[in-house]
């Protein structure tokens, strides 16, 4: 396991990431432009979608995309009934701020699937494309499920039409499986002339996000006064523990050890990107702060930098008990 974590500390996009940490921790003016950012943002999900789809359209849809799928719903839309009483008794949070949190917990960073992906692929421990697909499906049960933790017992209402519509057509939802379709239509051939740019291209688009997202997540850290220890604590724990969970999924349903470690992954990950928007326009009295504190500065390097060897380490084990 170790020699994993040191693998994955010395790759490129680990590496840029540290590289925005420091320059992040010595206050330098160093920045990538919101625009750009937001660029390389929308590259990475149409070229994981599209090489997803494509990677179907060679294999097939067998079985275990649909045990996946499911697995994958059910693992969102739990996660946030489990760490939201901790969040209350340990933590000391309020209904409303334990929902919110609950809700990232159980949703998923696009950006920690695609950099596990690219370091897996890189080692010869490739998953399966249609884990796209998974990943996309957990990005909004667990929005439904920590409103449904925050609201109840306060007699509001629960859903609201516009959130329905905003969580049903979230932007990187419709990338993800757009662009994962298209990958399904196009197949090997259609793909390859548009392989120089999704495929040549990608490490080096993920160095600079990772880089963008070194500089946000310490900066988050700096700025934030409300996180205290205990949820410090949790931020640690909770990918842990659902990690581990998700790695234990994908192995008794029958998935591959590189398909549970990415299912690992996303069930140990934490949104930053469509619950907070989610969360900003149905329980503004929750900490935004506290919230982008933990998932953004806190379990996302973990992940990062831990999290993604270890539950390789785990999903190849487990696998040889099967």
């Amino acid at each position: 396991m170790f020699d994993q974590i040191a693998a994955s500390l010395l790759s490129p996009p680990i590496l840029f990431f540290a590289l925005g940490a420091l320059a992040a921790l010595a206050r330098s003016d160093l920045a990538v432009p919101e625009t750009v950012a937001k660029g390389l943002s929308l590259y990475l999900m149409a070229a994981i979608g599209l090489k997803g789809g494509v990677e179907v359209s060679r294999i097939g849809i067998g079985g275990d995309l649909g045990i996946a799928l499911l697995a994958g719903f059910v693992l969102s839309c739990a996660i946030p009934f489990a760490v939201a009483p901790v969040l209350r008794r340990f933590g000391r949070l309020d209904r409303i701020n334990a929902g919110a949190i609950a809700a990232h917990y159980g949703s998923v960073s696009v950006v920690t699937f695609v950099t596990a992906n690219q370091i897996y692929a890189g080692s010869g421990f490739a998953a399966a494309g249609f884990m796209v697909a998974v990943l996309a499906i957990m990005e909004t049960p667990a929005i439904l499920s920590g409103l449904l933790i925050a609201r109840r017992g306060t007699g509001g209402k629960l859903f609201e039409p516009r959130l329905l519509h905003e969580v049903a057509f979230n932007g990187s939802v419709v990338l993800l499986l757009g662009s994962f379709a298209i990958g399904m239509l196009i197949g090997e051939q259609g793909y390859q002339p548009i392989s120089p740019l999704f495929t040549a291209g990608f490490t080096g688009v993920l160095c600079l996000f990772l880089l963008d997202m070194g500089l946000i997540a310490v900066r988050r850290l700096m700025q934030t006064r409300a996180l205290n220890l205990q949820l410090a604590v949790l931020g640690v724990i909770f990918p842990l523990a659902n990690g581990a969970i998700g790695v234990a999924a994908g192995t008794l349903i029958g998935l591959d050890a590189a398909s549970a470690a990415v299912l690992g992954v996303l069930a140990g990950s934490a949104s930053y990107i469509a619950v907070p928007a989610a969360m900003r326009m149905s329980l503004p009295q929750a900490d935004a702060g506290l919230y982008l504190a933990m998932s953004l500065g806190v379990t996302f390097p973990f992940n990062i930098i831990v999290g993604i060897p270890l539950f390789r380490w785990l999903a190849e084990n487990l696998g040889g008990l099967t």
